[in-house]
Formats: structure tokens, sequence, C-alpha cells
């Protein structure tokens, strides 16, 4: 694993981690000047850990507020230390919101975003007439009652490959609106309404736009072809509004050609964020 170097100089290694954040605290992911941001916290820990500055690479941006179950990123580094070393030296110089779950060293031809074939997010709704304070910043609230399987129905459209542009930011810098959705399922759980995504990769603001134009449906203010009414016009302006952050969780990443650990939502309690939507 890692480079080859001429004699006397000292090999470089790959890792990879897995984290976990409350989204609530940050400002997205991607490093900001006012560095409030999950990556510019974890590489500050990281240089306080290695005793060197320290670059890391996502396998997913996520925005302002949303939060991440199992994201996975990989860094470069001189230093050898033991998985148990990463983790838990790496956690002493984090915030509670932020945690290490685990360490692995990699190939050097792992990479975080390209080697991941999928991700997976669970957006969480809560359908309640009043809204709720333990639910705040945790789901999105919405207190007219929704048609679940009215949003199951429109929601059919989206699977495959799509050009995605009627849910893609006007920020989104991804080269091409193209993407293939592989899974989308609809749950309910009492008030708690689940929407289970999984895509090869998604676009900025890709599911809180989906989520938005789901809830219009399910609201009854738009029929059950709206959806794919917005998907082929392939503008954003057709869309609906882009719904809030609060309940949308990066779940699970997927390399099917490196074994790195896997951690369920079971594993810390939130069974209904699972991984691994079925179709419609």
């Amino acid at each position: 694993m890692g480079t080859e170097v001429s004699p006397g100089e000292t090999p470089t290694h790959r890792i990879a981690l897995g984290i976990a954040y409350d989204g609530r605290s940050w400002q997205g992911w991607q490093k900001q000047p006012h560095a409030q941001t999950v990556q510019d916290t974890l590489e500050n820990a990281l240089e306080a850990f290695v005793g060197t500055p320290v670059s890391t690479v996502c396998a997913g941006r996520t925005d302002t507020g949303v939060h991440g179950l199992n994201q996975v990123i990989h860094l470069d580094t001189t230093v050898n230390r033991t998985p148990e070393s990463w983790v838990r030296g790496t956690n002493a110089h984090l915030p509670a919101s932020i945690s290490v779950l685990w360490a692995q060293q990699v190939p050097a031809e792992f990479h975080a975003r390209f080697s991941a074939t999928s991700r997976d997010y669970t957006y969480v709704i809560i359908n309640s007439r009043i809204r709720h304070p333990l639910w705040h910043g945790r789901a999105g609230w919405v207190f007219q009652p929704l048609d679940v399987e009215a949003m199951r129905q429109a929601a059919v459209c989206l699977l495959g490959e799509h050009d995605f542009s009627s849910f893609r930011s006007s920020q989104c810098q991804a080269k091409s609106p193209v993407r293939t959705m592989l899974g989308l399922e609809i749950t309910q759980q009492g008030p708690r309404i689940l929407v289970h995504l999984r895509a090869n990769a998604f676009l900025h603001h890709m599911v809180r736009n989906i989520i938005g134009a789901l809830i219009q449906v399910g609201q009854g203010r738009e029929t059950v072809d709206y959806v794919e009414r917005v998907l082929v016009a392939r503008d954003r302006t057709k869309g609906a509004p882009t719904f809030a952050a609060d309940g949308l969780y990066l779940t699970n990443v997927t390399y099917p050609d490196f074994q790195l650990p896997v951690v369920s939502p079971s594993d810390v309690g939130l069974e209904f964020l699972k991984t691994g939507p079925v179709v419609v």
C-alpha cells in the first residue's frame, strides 16, 4: 500500500476514515473561509493528532444542516498509526457533533469520491399538526396531512438514468446533470415518513428538491404526474421550492472493489434510516 519512494524517503500511506456528524452545528461539509464546516474542523483535528497539515477528500459534499451517518473520506500521510489510534486520536480533538467511526489503510488507487458506485440518503419527514421540539433540526416538518401512496406513485418516474436539471441547484458545479436513481422507497411509521434514495451520485440540492416536489403531491397541491412533468422540463424554475435540510441524512457509500467497514443505522439505534432502498 502507498506510493513507491526512493531509498531514504518516508512512504506515503492512504487512509480511509468513516465520519459521522450532526449537521445542525455546521455550514456544510466543504471548507469555507469562515471555517465553520465539517471538513475544516476534521482537518484541524487531524493536524492536531499527527502534527502536520492534512487534506481530505470526501465521498459526497453535504449541505448546511445535512447529517452524516457514514461519510467516507481519504487522506494521504507519512504517519504510521494503528486504525484504533486514528479513531481515538482524532476524536480527542473533535467536538461532540463530529466523530470518526473507523479507520483503515487502503490502496493508493482508492478514492473516496471516484471509487464510490452509489450513495444512500434518507429524508425524514414528521407529518404532524403540531411541530415537536425534539425533532428540531433532525427532520423536516409538514403539518398538512400527506398522501403517502400518491407520493409513491409520483416517485416512480425518477428511477433509472435521467437528466435531473429540474432538481439541480443553480449553484451546482457538476459537469453533467445526468444521474442514475438506483432505488427509491417511501415508508411511513406513524407520523414519520421516510424517503430512502440510492443513486450513483447526487447533484447539489437534488434530494431536497425531489422532496419538495413529492410533498406538493402529498399535500394534494399537484397531481401524481407533477414530478414527471418537472423532470421532463429539465428546468429548475418549473420545480417546487427546495425543502429544508433538517431531515436529510447521508447514510451509506458503496465501494464494491474495496472492503471497508460498514456502519449500519441499527448499530447506533437509528434503524429507521436503513440503507439500500428498494424500487418503489
